[in-house]
């Protein structure tokens, strides 16, 4: 089911949508389960016979059969079980898979805006905790609530069948029990909800304190990251302690309802003994059903418990697989194959939020293929932003931006993206392989051309006086590496792409003057026949570019080569001189 479809549908019809794929174990899983409940009916309505009937007139080899017969039913409930067992929680599994891999794909399909807006640890509690829930719900749900019904019914009726006045008078609990059900059900599916929440923010913490253990240890704040730890997890606590509480009444109330039911029987059973309507076998055979009848009862309350806690991740995974992308690619949009790289700014306005303040305002500005055009400026002035328009991470609030004279928003994101290479300050490895990283940046490359873009990026021979060459695990985020050397691996990444646009947005700004030096020549291997764009706080770093823009203010505010910026001794020559000041004192 796409998530425009989850849009229209109810829980319920987006739930049973995830069985269609697998009904066929389902259905053998509904089979069995309807074994397993014949077989616990067959037990008292066979001990009634047997007394009555089979052991007064000296039957004795007819309930040796029947007993024989007893056994191999068992046996025969005993693989149903195995069945059911098995094959039902690898039902679940599968439609946990499924769930997952839903959740994943639209994940990949949702915006920048929406990752600005939520933490990863809350994410991850997202794909794994709350869909183990709905896994056992999956699997036990319509099983339980099936053998329970078939059971509850059966018994039922064959106890009409003996003494319909008793078998009403235990009936009678049903009702009450229905309806404690309701009203517990309620509580407990807002004490699991906010459960969830709890867990969901405690992993937040746990995911942001150990991708900052470093800084922590740097900072000798420990103790700090402990406190804040132990506040979410205080409040997990406060709210799991709401959770069982509200469990503790529902299954106390179970109880409560489960030891009337012998005693209701016992009881009237005893005064039908007495009038003689009654006897002894017959409230025997009452007892056993009223046993059998007693455990679809206790399946149908962990039933409910089961259901409170594996909606209320299900609503949660449909609330996150309802939202829809902010950027999306139009009906009609275009494939892009072949991009010269001509990048055209026109009358820019952007904010991230509607009624939030412009962070660029009326920009527009042309590169012309194959040209190298710097952006530079105080910090928050907008020129990351700027770059982060091109390849339609975010959509322009006014104006539009143009490749090769199609608006970006009439062309496919994919395409779009495949013809762009960015290489950042904060410079992403996954924890693998070098091979693996360098390789993203085209997945079905040879090994000869992960080579060749390893050494067009200057980090081949880094590489083979490493242990293990291309096979050298880098950690996570890169750890292992030098920052020279993580931003050596994302050059030879978009080497690989061979993309005909270029950003390089601030990508030497975190290394040291000596190593940004060595990268600065990869850089210009890469720029070259491509349309770049470069964003650099450092000055020095930027005078090759045939044009500098200076973004000051959330506009344009100069434009011009080095030599001529200067001369016009604006906001661009005060930040040099600032630049040159602060490198002849140090």
């Amino acid at each position: 089911m796409t998530p425009e479809q989850m849009r229209r549908s109810g829980y319920l019809r987006i739930f049973t949508s995830y069985y269609k794929p697998h009904l066929a174990i389902f259905l053998l899983d509904m089979v069995c389960a309807l074994g397993i409940c014949l077989v616990d009916l067959l037990f008292p309505a066979v001990t009634r016979q047997v007394l009555e009937t089979t052991l007064p007139q000296g039957l004795y080899r007819t309930f040796f059969l029947v007993m024989a017969a007893l056994l191999a039913a068992y046996l025969l409930k005993g693989v149903f079980t195995y069945v059911v067992t098995y094959w039902g929680h690898l039902l679940g599994v599968r439609i946990e898979a499924d769930i997952r891999s839903d959740l994943f794909s639209h994940m990949q399909d949702l915006s920048f805006s929406f990752y600005d807006k939520n933490r990863t640890g809350q994410l991850m509690s997202r794909v794994t905790g709350d869909l183990f829930e709905i896994t056992e719900l999956a699997h036990h749900g319509p099983e339980d609530l099936f053998i329970s019904s078939v059971t509850l019914l059966g018994a039922f009726a064959v106890m009409l069948s003996i003494r319909w006045q008793l078998a009403l008078i235990v009936f009678a609990v049903v009702p009450l029990f229905l309806l404690f059900t309701i009203f517990q059900r309620r509580r407990m599916a807002a004490a699991s909800l906010e459960v969830k929440k709890k867990l969901s923010g405690i992993n937040g913490e746990l995911e942001s304190s150990l991708s900052g253990m470093r800084t922590a240890k740097a900072f000798a704040n420990e103790g700090a990251e402990i406190a804040k730890f132990e506040s979410s997890n205080d409040q997990f606590r406060g709210a799991k302690r709401g959770y069982y509480q509200t469990m503790a009444i529902y299954h106390s109330g179970m109880e409560l309802a489960m030891g009337i039911m012998p005693v209701l029987v016992i009881a009237a059973g005893g005064f039908f003994l007495m009038q003689g309507s009654m006897d002894y076998i017959d409230i025997l055979t009452f007892s056993l059903y009223v046993t059998t009848f007693i455990t679809p009862i206790r399946k149908l309350s962990a039933f409910v418990e089961q259901f409170m806690q594996g909606m209320a991740g299900f609503k949660r995974f449909v609330e996150l697989m309802r939202l829809e992308p902010e950027i999306t690619d139009a009906p009609d949009a275009q494939s892009v194959e072949r991009v010269d790289g001509d990048i055209r700014v026109e009358d820019v306005t952007f904010r991230y939020e509607p009624d939030g303040e412009d962070v660029l305002s009326h920009v527009s500005l042309h590169i012309k293929p194959g040209e190298t055009v710097a952006v530079v400026g105080p910090s928050g002035g907008g020129k990351s932003t700027l770059c982060q328009l091109i390849p339609r991470f975010y959509d322009v609030t006014e104006g539009r931006i143009t490749i090769d004279g199609c608006d970006v928003r009439d062309l496919k994101q994919h395409d779009l993206r495949s013809h762009i290479g960015i290489v950042q300050q904060d410079v992403f490895l996954f924890a693998g392989t070098i091979y693996d990283n360098i390789a993203y940046g085209r997945p079905d490359a040879t090994a000869e051309e992960v080579t060749a873009a390893a050494k067009k990026a200057e980090i081949y021979d880094d590489i083979m006086e490493m242990p293990d060459g291309f096979q050298t695990y880098v950690g996570e985020r890169g750890v292992m590496l030098s920052g020279g050397q993580k931003q050596r691996v994302s050059i030879a990444r978009i080497f690989l792409k061979d993309p005909a646009i270029l950003i390089l947005d601030e990508a030497t700004s975190a290394l040291d003057s000596v190593t940004e030096h060595k990268i600065q020549s990869a850089f210009d291997e890469l720029a070259k026949g491509r349309t770049t764009l470069i964003i650099a706080h450092r000055l020095s770093t930027i005078r090759s570019a045939g044009r500098i823009i200076v973004i000051d203010d959330n506009h344009i505010a100069e434009e011009g080569s080095h030599q001529a910026l200067l001369d016009q001794n604006g906001a661009y020559a005060d930040l040099w001189r600032a630049q040159q000041s602060v490198s002849s004192s140090s």
